[in-house]
């Protein structure tokens, strides 16, 4: 029997007719994901805090001929992320791709932690990517179709003194995504999470400035040498974006260059 030919690859990655909110998608690594889902043919819903940095990024997109929208609210707070996800709703009756970038951080000795600032850790950093997931699911149940990402981090894995709130939340992160992988598959819903190790950013920018020989201490410990260049996570969640990820869910992939590899 004659097998049928196999499907072209780039088909997998297609995008072309989704429509995907990013999160934290106006400078950094949210911004390189936003970019790459929408090269591949996503209309891309641009969200972060400043609307101003949106429009300008917004404008960029359209001048590059990719589809693409803004929601400017804050992913920490419930009830604007959840009026931001029906409005989506309302819009085009929808959402294929989620893709939760959200994060806080509070740098102090655990000692010195007061509680309210752990609670707005594992606020912005876990609970409100849960509450974007929650919402966002249905529109993905009633399609029998979704992708569901998020951004953990390799601190989830290896820590830094000072930020002990954010390792917890990023951990949890990962037990989230287990859940919901095993009660969202029956749906045809992958959930799955990168955890970037250390990449090139305008927000970090500023302690690579002020403390040079922090960044070539990573790149020393960092099999690659170096730290990674943002489209290089964006190839990465486009493949869990896509259909090429089909049967991929439950699982976190470590973008770092080797680093929590080594010794």
């Amino acid at each position: 029997m004659t097998e049928p030919a196999p499907r072209n690859p780039a088909q997998l990655f297609d995008l072309s007719g989704q429509v995907a909110l990013v999160t934290g998608a106006s400078r950094g690594l949210g911004w390189a994901v936003a970019q790459t889902l929408a090269a591949a043919g996503a209309r891309v819903v641009l969200t972060g805090r400043r609307a101003e940095l949106l429009e300008e990024r917004l404008e960029q997109m359209l001048g590059w001929g990719f589809s693409a929208e803004i929601a400017a609210f804050d992913a920490a707070d419930g009830d604007a992320a959840v009026e931001a996800l029906n409005d989506i709703a309302a819009r085009h009756g929808r959402l294929d791709i989620l893709y939760s970038n959200t994060a806080a951080g509070v740098r102090k000795p655990f000692v010195e932690l007061d509680e309210a600032e752990w609670q707005s850790v594992i606020d912005g950093s876990l609970t409100a990517g849960w509450r974007l997931a929650r919402h966002a699911a249905p529109l993905m149940i009633k399609a029998g179709y979704g992708r569901i990402v998020f951004v953990s981090s390799i601190n989830a894995t290896v820590a830094r003194p000072g930020i002990s709130a954010y390792v917890t939340a990023k951990t949890a992160l990962h037990g989230l995504v287990r859940g919901l992988a095993v009660e969202l598959a029956p749906n045809g819903i992958t959930v799955n999470a990168l955890a970037p190790g250390y990449f090139l950013t305008d927000g970090n920018a500023p302690l690579r400035g002020a403390v040079p020989e922090f960044q070539q201490k990573i790149a020393d410990r960092t099999p690659m040498a170096r730290w990674g260049d943002p489209p290089e996570l964006g190839a990465a969640a486009l493949y869990l974006a896509s259909r090429a990820s089909g049967y991929t869910t439950g699982s976190v992939i470590t973008v770092d260059g080797g680093l929590t590899a080594a010794i």
